[in-house]
């Protein structure tokens, strides 16, 4: 009998590696699929963009009257409370009204009656002007012009439908302002329990850590709206008082453009000077046009440099280029709104980012700390045993 053979040692050969195409059918199915499905929610959320902005322009809402919500929920329900800062809130735009709307009517009933004297007083300064007079000569403009008055009965029918427009254009903003009331009232009522709930989904280690993160976002949006206001506030009360003093009409309504101006971030405060600076202009040519420069120069100059950052200095703290950046795609997405809320959203974000790093910091401690899930401090097992 012979001696058998030992196998062949296959200890030494290479492992067969089974070799799988990069473009497999799965692979191609799998990426068809999460493609079409992630272009479909896109569009999705193109065609629910504007309920969606409706919604996040109440949840920033709700979070900027917590506080005062909360405070009166200390010494009464919170129904009543909310009932008590919506009032609140609807008295403003009722007292802006009162402040602004008289003074255009006024205006436009002057403007009416006075109209008549000032087609004379026009035609009286070209009969005077010999330049004017070679105008009329050469090109007949008074003809032209009563040419196209006589055309103006034919045009009612297009100004009745720009005015349509514009009241359907009203009505909705109408809606939709009274939609995000609503959403906010609801938020405001109901929010911090679905936040609760939420919560409670998260592991233990994950709860409280967000709960912090949320805890610092909501006092940096009720305190980066508190501050604007009150800066805005400021800015509106100085202006009031040296347009007074200057003597410029309408000084009340003026102040509130100056205050509604100054709330937008980087840019307002120069707008709403311009503005009131064109009105200066047809008040008292060149004194209080001067004047109004001057003080709006050196104002801004003292905002920026001691009101803003002494007001601000606890709500927010955010780099100036994520300001600025934050700002330019809130207002390109949502328009003012957007700008008016770009700040607080830039520094909830931070604040999240910023919570998620100290938590992956704290895990790579406890990594470190205990490499083997051993809890520090146990006794390490004898190698004799």
């Amino acid at each position: 009998m012979g001696i058998p053979l030992d196998p062949p040692n296959r200890r030494d050969e290479p492992p067969v590696v089974q070799v799988v195409p990069a473009w497999s059918p799965q692979v191609i199915v799998r990426t068809l699929v999460i493609t079409v499905a992630f272009a479909i929610a896109l569009y999705v959320v193109y065609l629910l963009r504007k309920p969606i902005s409706w919604v996040l322009i109440a949840a920033f809402l709700a979070v900027a009257l917590s506080g005062p919500v909360n405070a009166l929920n200390r010494h009464m329900r919170r129904g009543f409370a909310i009932t008590l800062v919506y009032l609140g809130l609807l008295l403003v735009p009722i007292g802006i009204g009162a402040l602004i709307v008289p003074p255009l009517v006024t205006q436009a009933n002057n403007l009416i009656q006075n109209l008549p004297e000032y087609a004379q007083d026009a035609q009286d300064f070209v009969e005077k002007n010999d330049r004017l007079r070679k105008f009329e000569a050469d090109y007949n403009i008074t003809e032209k012009l009563q040419e196209q008055a006589e055309r103006l009965p034919a045009r009612i029918g297009d100004a009745a439908s720009v005015l349509g427009d514009i009241g359907l254009g009203v009505v909705n903003s109408l809606f939709a302002l009274f939609t995000i009331l609503v959403l906010a009232a609801f938020l405001l009522g109901s929010g911090r329990f679905w936040v609760q709930a939420a919560l409670q989904l998260r592991p233990s280690e994950h709860r409280e850590r967000l709960r912090v993160a949320l805890d610092h976002m909501s006092r940096a949006v009720g305190s980066y709206v508190g501050g604007a206001l009150a800066q805005a506030t400021v800015a509106g009360v100085t202006a009031y008082i040296v347009l007074t003093i200057l003597g410029v009409p309408f000084a009340a309504a003026l102040a509130i453009i100056i205050f509604f101006a100054d709330l937008i971030p980087l840019v307002g405060a120069t707008i709403g000077a311009i503005l009131v600076g064109i009105v200066t202009l047809f008040s008292d040519f060149p004194t209080a046009t001067i004047v109004w420069v001057i003080f709006s120069i050196v104002y801004q100059q003292v905002e920026n440099t001691l009101i803003q950052p002494q007001i601000q200095r606890r709500a927010v703290d955010v780099h100036p280029f994520i300001v600025l950046v934050a700002v330019l795609f809130g207002s390109t997405l949502l328009g003012v709104i957007g700008a008016l809320v770009a700040i607080p959203v830039a520094a909830s974000v931070q604040i999240g980012v910023r919570e998620w790093w100290a938590y992956r910091h704290d895990a790579r401690i406890a990594e470190i700390v205990m490499p083997s899930g051993e809890a520090p401090g146990s006794p390490e097992p004898d190698p004799a045993q």
